[in-house]
């Protein structure tokens, strides 16, 4: 069956109040029908996912947002036309058709524009935005592939099986204020690169409830998982599996995977989650070691991702 065939089925299940999981640039979504609520609930139920944690709604055309949101302010206009398709999540004042289930009651959305034809074509073809948060257990590692999706969520209705993403972190939330922008979470597009567009609020206070991603512990394997430089190396490194970014500190580990040949923060992002699926799944691995990076840039985000998945194994672990 080709591509385009089991779009239109998923589709199909989309319009039915059912459940897909399909590619993004970013990470594997878990979509269904936004101005559904019942479909929607089933989002949050087979994630086992908190009613307080608001989804993202995936548009695929600009007058679709028009329709999800009360605001016509332009810089939201000025962002989109930068940065859409593309991994920006934009949180905005929402209108009274997108169900509360949607954004945790909350009177804002988040909404973007994803950069993956399958995944525009699905929107497309069900006729619908579509709410999806990542196609995961909740607070586990995010799917950068069919099989991560299948591994955590069997008893989804549909998989759209779309090959790895190309981006691998799920994408940068901003927030538009008064003074220009916040950053709810970080991605690959940057504080700098959304700089150029309007300014960067650093006065205002964040609202920790508005976006996904901004609790303390996510991303986490099922295994122990440290970053290097808090872990102090007191561990058996022959049951130890390193994500390394640099080589430089490789030496004694049972495996290796290195997540760049070039050094290049974009090859992190992209390979960090396969690599802690692969560890969680090795039955020779049972610690896993991630190198740190420098916080610029895309930086920012990687340490972030790297944080939280460590948050719960930190509280018991460091001093192994």
């Amino acid at each position: 069956m080709n591509i385009l065939s089991e779009i239109e089925i998923a589709a199909k299940f989309i319009q039915e109040g059912k459940l897909v999981a399909f590619p993004t640039e970013t990470v594997y979504g878990l979509g269904a029908d936004a101005l559904n609520p019942l479909a929607v609930a089933k989002i949050f139920t087979l994630k086992e996912r908190p009613s307080f944690d608001p989804l993202i709604i995936h548009i695929a055309d600009i007058n679709q947002l028009e329709e999800l949101v009360l605001s016509t302010d332009e810089r939201i206009y000025k962002l989109a036309e930068k940065f859409w398709p593309g991994p920006l999540t934009m949180v905005l004042p929402k209108r009274s058709i997108v169900p509360g289930i949607v954004t945790s009651g909350l009177p804002t959305l988040g909404v973007r524009m994803p950069r993956n034809e399958i995944a525009l074509e699905l929107i497309r073809k069900s006729c619908c935005p579509i709410a999806a948060p990542s196609a995961n257990k909740f607070g586990r590692i995010s799917p950068t592939t069919a099989a991560h999706v299948k591994k955590q969520l069997p008893n989804v209705d549909y998989i759209l099986d779309g090959g790895k993403t190309t981006v691998g972190i799920e994408s940068t939330i901003v927030k538009l204020t008064d003074y220009g922008f916040q950053i709810l979470r970080n991605g690959v597009i940057t504080q700098e690169e959304l700089e150029t567009i309007i300014p960067f609020d650093n006065n205002s206070i964040i609202e920790k409830s508005l976006a996904p991603g901004m609790l303390e512990s996510h991303y986490s394997p099922k295994k122990i998982f440290l970053i290097a430089k808090n872990a102090a190396l007191k561990i058996d490194k022959s049951k130890a599996g390193l994500i390394s970014f640099s080589g430089e500190f490789e030496n004694g580990y049972c495996k290796i995977i290195r997540v760049s040949e070039r050094k290049d923060l974009n090859d992190y992002a992209v390979n960090m989650f396969e690599a802690m699926h692969s560890f969680e799944d090795d039955n020779d691995i049972e610690i896993i070691i991630a190198e740190p990076v420098c916080e610029k840039g895309i930086g920012r985000a990687i340490m972030d991702r790297l944080r939280k998945a460590e948050f719960n194994w930190r509280q018991d672990h460091l001093q192994i």
